[in-house]
């Protein structure tokens, strides 16, 4: 028994030198200290690089050259278009048909319009993201009768091989991941100005292309038909624009529909925060302190997964309403600088500005995450990071360790843009529901008698948003009960709907 245990010790021993010696030969593969130093990048550079998410095809040998630079023509001879590289269509085209698979309510629509032609004649121009969900949409949109140009509402969110192949069938997209600010703007101009074409819907994520067109091009403006507006950034530049009395034309906030808020953004942003969080920092939840900026369905959908997760959670709210449901929900409600030196992670999701300010910047602790789920990038003040004191080493794609003359790292995540869209992927049922949502607002400003609607924003019809619902629920294998004749009679109801009034407020939860 005892020769037995020694040759069992020498055969570990053996194997553990061997190990060794295959990790050092492994180690040596990466970078030295020094060579590690090269991959940081300037303030400047970390703004305007192109860095492919992790579901993109990118082809990094032409990373460096700009689209603007280059002549590119798609397979029919078109190149009224500008994207990364429109050889990738062929990617994007199975990422469409991957997304096509779980938004059947929405590829059901198509089919039951399609031959009706319901946006015949519309001419949509586009600025939202550019995925494989919304590449369905606008796919929808051109079935139904529209001719559609694109581009994208935040700079990072771009999938490229997806706007290859949008561009391919026909549609003209000007977007590509890692956009600089001049790029983001040249793109929405040269959607908007095109010989012989001029856009009568606006599909729009943010009101960039809103307020673009309404500076610049007044008189192009006053011809647009509808504006369908699915943010709250967005829908609160209209709501401005309609109190001055500048708002010249019809505008639907899609962003208020029962369908966007109770689904979209609880849901989703309830997934992708992890999704996204975890794709960039690898950092694990259990025990961490987090604090989340705003209660909203946003900041509910983040509180929740993060609570999941074993995170010990804050939240910060101006809304009593709000801040009360996020007590009752098990979360303490604090001021942030009452927590600024303890929590690991800030998660911004208000939609105003200066949430987090440079002077809470310097108080956090070493290490601690900071990003942002709200549609705008002003959330976090990133600009007064832009500073000498300050280095910034970009370390992974969408990840900058901001680095303070003591040696403190603070970890910001896609510089303060959306984080799920800029740094993973959402979930592809619940964009069905906004995107069948949205194409169901164009329908209805574009096809709408004349005076049904003035020059103000209004909410989507409640029978629009039980109809999204109801084309969704034969994913579930759900069937609805009917109510009989008596109790329609009873309740005041008609027994197709709708069946709730325009003030009944849908039950939260966390």
């Amino acid at each position: 028994l005892y020769n037995w245990e020694v040759k069992c010790i020498s055969l570990v021993f053996s194997f553990q030198q061997i190990q060794f010696v295959e990790d050092k030969q492994e180690f040596s593969r990466f970078p030295t200290k020094t060579g590690r130093r090269s991959l940081s990048r300037s303030i400047s550079q970390s703004s305007t690089d192109s860095y492919s998410s992790a579901a993109s095809y990118t082809d990094s040998s032409d990373d460096e050259t700009s689209p603007r630079d280059k002549t590119q023509v798609n397979s029919k001879g078109g190149t009224d278009f500008c994207v990364k590289n429109i050889k990738q269509a062929e990617f994007g085209r199975r990422e469409i048909e991957i997304a096509e698979q779980d938004m059947s309510a929405l590829i059901s629509l198509r089919k039951r319009a399609q031959s009706e032609k319901p946006l015949a004649g519309a001419k949509i121009v586009g600025c939202t993201h550019i995925t494989a969900q919304t590449a369905v949409l606008i796919e929808t949109l051109v079935a139904l009768g529209a001719q559609c140009r694109w581009t994208a509402c935040n700079i990072y969110s771009t999938q490229n091989e997806v706007a290859a192949a949008l561009t391919e069938t026909g549609v003209a997209v000007f977007a590509w991941k890692g956009e600089s600010e001049d790029d983001f703007w040249w793109c929405i101009d040269r959607c908007v100005t095109t010989e012989g074409w001029q856009p009568n819907m606006i599909l729009d994520d943010g009101g960039d292309l809103t307020h673009w067109m309404y500076k610049k091009y007044p008189n192009v403006f006053k011809k647009i038909r509808g504006i369908v507006e699915e943010s709250v950034t967005g829908v609160h530049r209209l709501y401005q624009l309609s109190k001055a009395g500048k708002l010249c034309v019809p505008a639907m906030n899609v962003n208020d529909s029962v369908t966007k808020q109770k689904f979209d953004n609880l849901y989703c942003c309830r997934e992708s925060i992890l999704d996204g969080l975890k794709r960039t920092t690898d950092v694990m939840f259990g025990g961490k302190q987090v604090v989340v900026c705003g209660y909203g369905e946003v900041g509910k959908g983040c509180c929740a997964a993060l609570k999941a997760l074993g995170a010990i959670v804050y939240v910060t709210e101006i809304d009593p309403i709000c801040a009360l449901q996020a007590c009752m929900d098990g979360f303490r409600v604090v001021k942030l600088n009452e927590v600024i030196r303890l929590v690991d992670i800030i998660i911004t999701c208000t939609g105003n500005k200066n949430v987090v300010t440079r002077d809470q910047l310097d108080r956090m602790k070493n290490g601690s995450i900071v990003c942002n789920m709200g549609h705008s990038n002003t959330e976090i003040d990133v600009a007064s990071l832009r500073t000498p004191e300050l280095t910034w080493e970009r370390v992974r794609s969408q990840v900058d360790h901001v680095i303070w003359p003591d040696g403190k790292r603070v970890i910001l995540l896609a510089e303060g843009r959306l984080l799920n869209l800029s740094c993973s992927t959402v979930p592809t049922f619940v964009l069905s529901i906004t995107a069948t949502t949205q194409a169901l607002a164009l329908i209805e400003l574009y096809n709408a008698p004349e005076g049904r609607y003035k020059q103000d924003v209004y909410l989507l019809p409640k029978k629009m948003d039980e109809y999204v619902a109801s084309l969704h629920l034969a994913t579930f294998d759900a069937h609805l009960t009917e109510l009989s004749d008596e109790q329609a009679k009873y309740l005041g109801l008609n027994k197709n709907g709708p069946f709730k009034p325009n003030y009944y407020r849908y039950k939260p939860r966390s």
